[in-house]
């Protein structure tokens, strides 16, 4: 089976950052989102990411920063056996894991 090795940042401002390292079955198609979603299913609830576009049919609330580039979780696919790092975005005030506001 082909996994995804997700380097994810964790943490709040009282904590402080940390990476985590989780692995990730994947599956055709799949994109980072739902490779977070899958982690919070199955692995850990509490990673906090923001989206809206499965409960509120809005979208652009799923930025992250992957691989040092800012990008949409949504719409970044994820490739069979790769390993990618994904942190909240730079220069918003961060709330938790890859939770920033967006106010």
């Amino acid at each position: 089976m082909a996994l995804i090795t997700l380097n994810v940042v964790r943490g709040d401002t009282q904590t402080g950052m940390r990476t985590e390292r989780f692995e990730v079955p994947y599956k055709e198609g799949m994109s980072l989102l739902d490779a977070i979603l899958w982690l919070r299913e199955f692995k850990d609830p509490s990673i906090a990411v923001r989206y809206s576009c499965r409960s509120a049919n809005a979208c652009r609330e799923c930025m992250a920063v992957v691989d040092n580039k800012a990008g949409y979780l949504c719409s970044i696919r994820a490739i069979a056996d790769s390993e990618v790092c994904i942190s909240p975005v730079s220069g918003l005030p961060w709330i938790k894991d890859l939770v920033t506001s967006i106010d």
